[in-house]
């Protein structure tokens, strides 16, 4: 869970092919949607922080850029197993690269499947294919064309984090709340998880590179990104809540009966899978004897439909995305000290919002009301998600519930302009950028009948960035690297509407984000010896926090909404690599940095339900608490011995400080504690931030790798080792839960994740 400096993944750019693949709606860049491809993409370039960069602006997080042009590529094949006791259990690989040919074509091409029926956490699994085809055509010597498309669809089982009484009851610290046993016909019990992934979002390129003389080169693509992703989840109906972890389920629950609380107990101890984990076999049965009859089918009077109304389902949250863009690089290399960068970056997207049933769990039928909605108006119109589908009967692979559409035009320039002398190294870069995006709904919602259906108003940005640097050679072993930044961000759209699924009501005092950052290094290359020694400092300011969640207080569910939400990264970097003899090397790592929220943000807070505005303008007393969800300190220490008969081995030792839980907001106002007398303890349980123990893993590491003259071969073994000792009490982090009862702090607390035990991954590979 380490962060390199305390950013997210969105103030990193990530590239491929000239694609940028960072997420339209939230910045990120998820890699599985890539994944098992590592055959082409293990090598990309990489820039940490702000840097100089002729592919992209880049952001506080630097950026990497994956080339797939397959003239890059060495030539060959390469065929490989794995085997791991991670997420998955079993990968097949398969990648060729013909380099280019005398007719001027060449092609790369990599396929690789990764399997397991249970991961490393139970209940857990995975099944992912990968495939990739890149194909490239030399024109002469000035132009060139390639088109690559690539994708990874993965289906995935996933796992949950949970309270700690949890683990406690059940001794193990990776218990996993998502799954639960389900009868077959032929009278076994297989797991079955409730939440899966499944995801497959191909991206394609058309490249036309362009080398206009031996000095200007300019690069075009135009791309194209498109699929689905998608999340299943219970949903229920005038039934109990199905998790088994929910609180009304644990034996704390019951503190007020010790005789229910030591049964509850039992149950939990003794591995009641019908308790501890999801009853789905209850759910079935439940639905087999809820027989119903709705009338008014349809919004038809008289229309009547009998049958078994589902208490219980299975939905698909999805998410299709369409996106469609154009980027272009220019270089030139002005004289031998200049060196001039230009691009322009262009895309519109589109991401379609909607909700499909996926299981009925036995039943026949399920109907598309809200029911909060149901228990709070007297109008039975206003439960409707639909208005214009009154009363409307779903059935498995229906839509239902929302259905709306996210649209993003962006439009990006940047340029740099590098130096480079004897003594100094500098460069310079602008950029500017305009972003536009609405959303446009599908269904009139029963609760907001004027702002639901159709398209919203455009929300525009425009901003604009400006970076430096320079390096200063002391002499050639020795230098000084001087970086700045200041740029504003459009606001990702994922954080700018009160609850999209419902509305397109725009989150109070939208602004840019503003960013400003800068770092100062000492480096020194030695002949046996090199290193780095980095401080930074970066703020980014007029940040939006937005969620959804059960408010105990307010009794409904509510959007929560912050603005100004202002954060501070500071700290230092370290690291070290020098050889000990020609065949030892040692090298050690250490970074510490103090990431704090900055400022008293501002919370909007809204029924879910209705228009009303439970709070507003209500400060939040969140400066100076810790960012949570990683450490702020963390080092590692390594020896690796490369041996001259081809083969090597390592170790490393990582320790891990100063991990915070992220900060529930609504526990940092004056109405929290507004129910307690100075001095009561209980107020510093309210408002103090939790820090979590300090954690270390050891690794090792070794391969090998055999040629074979008479087939001019390779064979290479690699095996990785990671927490050699087994260490499972590590809580890598976790959140303070949103939901919390002001009259008891401790009902709803805080959920934690644990560091994987000893897990391996070892690969053998054939090279031809």
């Amino acid at each position: 869970r380490f962060r390199l400096r305390g950013y997210s993944s969105e103030h990193t750019t990530l590239l491929i092919n000239g694609i940028p693949v960072n997420d339209a709606e939230n910045g990120w860049a998820i890699w599985s949607y890539w994944g098992g491809l590592n055959d082409m993409t293990r090598y990309p370039t990489n820039r940490t922080g702000v840097s100089s960069s002729h592919n992209t602006f880049g952001g506080i997080g630097g950026y990497s850029s994956i080339s797939l042009r397959p003239t890059s590529k060495r030539s060959g094949h390469r065929f490989s197993y794995s085997s791991t006791n991670r997420a998955y259990r079993n990968r097949v690989m398969y990648s060729f690269n013909s380099g280019l040919t005398e007719k001027g074509w060449a092609i790369s091409t990599c396929f690789s499947n990764r399997w397991s029926d249970e991961g490393y956490i139970s209940g857990s699994y995975y099944s992912a294919m990968s495939y990739l085809l890149a194909i490239e055509k030399k024109i002469n010597n000035s132009h060139s064309i390639s088109i690559a498309g690539f994708a990874a669809p993965t289906v995935q089982g996933r796992q949950g984090i949970a309270v700690e009484e949890t683990y406690s009851l059940t001794e193990n610290n990776f218990y996993n709340p998502y799954w639960g046993y389900q009868t077959q016909a032929d009278g076994s019990r297989l797991k079955r998880n409730s939440r899966i992934r499944d995801n497959h979002k191909p991206y394609v390129a058309l490249s036309h590179y362009f080398t206009i003389d031996n000095k200007s080169k300019l690069t075009t693509t135009v791309y194209s990104i498109f699929g689905k992703t998608g999340n299943t989840n219970l949903n229920w109906y005038d039934a109990k809540d199905p998790r088994p972890d929910y609180y009304k389920y644990l034996p704390s629950y019951f503190s007020d009966s010790p005789q229910m609380m030591a049964s509850v107990s039992d149950d939990w101890t003794n591995n009641n899978t019908d308790v501890t984990q999801i009853n789905w076999d209850g759910l079935y049965n439940a639905n087999y004897k809820n027989l119903y009859t709705f009338n008014n089918v349809d919004g038809v009077a008289g229309e009547s439909l009998t049958g078994n109304r589902s208490k219980y389902i299975v939905e698909e949250y999805r998410l299709d995305p369409k996106q469609f863009g154009l980027y272009s690089n220019y270089t030139k290399i002005i004289s031998d000290k200049l060196h001039l960068a230009a691009g322009i970056n262009s895309y519109i997207y589109t991401s379609r919002n909607y909700k499909k049933l996926d299981d009925l769990l036995g039943g026949d039928f399920w109907i598309d009301i809200d029911q909060f909605a149901e228990q709070d108006f007297e109008d039975e119109n206003v439960a409707q998600n639909d208005l214009q589908n009154i009363n409307n009967v779903i059935y498995q692979g229906d839509e239902f519930g929302y259905n709306y559409d996210i649209h993003i035009d962006r439009h990006e320039v940047f340029g740099q302009l590098d130096y480079t002398s004897k003594k100094i190294e500098s460069f310079f870069g602008l950029t500017t950028s305009h972003t536009s995006f609405w959303r446009d709904g599908k269904m009139q919602n029963g609760r907001f009948p004027d702002n639901s259906l159709g398209k919203s108003e455009k929300q525009n940005f425009l901003n604009y960035g400006i970076k430096s640097g320079l390096v200063y050679k002391i002499t050639g072993r020795h230098l000084i690297r001087l970086n700045a930044t200041y740029s504003t961000k459009a606001p990702y759209a994922r954080n700018a509407y009160v609850s999209p699924r419902t509305r397109d009501q725009i989150v109070p005092n939208l602004e840019s984000t503003e960013i400003i950052s800068g770092d100062i290094a000492y480096v020194f290359r030695l002949p046996n010896i090199k290193g780095r020694l980095t401080g930074f400092y970066t703020q980014i300011n007029n940040q939006v926090w937005a969620r959804s969640f059960y408010h105990d207080e307010y009794r409904t569910f509510v959007n929560y909404m912050m603005t100004n939400v202002d954060q501070l990264f500071t700290g230092i970097e370290f690291g070290i690599e020098g050889k000990i003899t020609s065949s030892w090397i040692v090298n050690a790592a250490f970074t510490s940095g103090d990431y704090l929220y900055n400022s008293r943000p501002v919370a909007t807070i809204t029924r879910d339900n209705s228009e009303e505005v439970v709070a507003e303008n209500k400060t939040i007393y969140l400066k100076n608490y810790k960012i949570g969800g990683m450490p702020q300190t963390a080092s590692s220490i390594g020896l690796k011995y490369n041996s001259p008969k081809y083969w090597y081995a390592g170790i490393n030792a990582n320790y891990f400080a100063d991990i915070y839980l992220g900060p529930n907001p609504d526990r940092r106002t004056e109405e929290a504690v507004s129910l307690y007398a100075v001095g009561d303890p209980q107020i510093d349980g309210i408002l103090d931030p939790e820090k979590l123990e300090n954690g270390y893993t050891l690794n090792l590491y070794v391969g090998k790798s055999w040629k074979i003259d008479k087939y001019d071969t390779y064979i290479r073994l690699n095996i990785n080792i990671n927490n050699v000792l087994n260490n499972t009490s590590f809580k890598t982090g976790g959140f303070e839960q949103l939901r919390y009862d002001v009259t008891d702090i401790d009902r709803f607390p805080s959920k934690y994740g644990y560091m994987y035990g000893m897990t391996y991954f070892a690969m053998l590979s054939y090279l031809f």
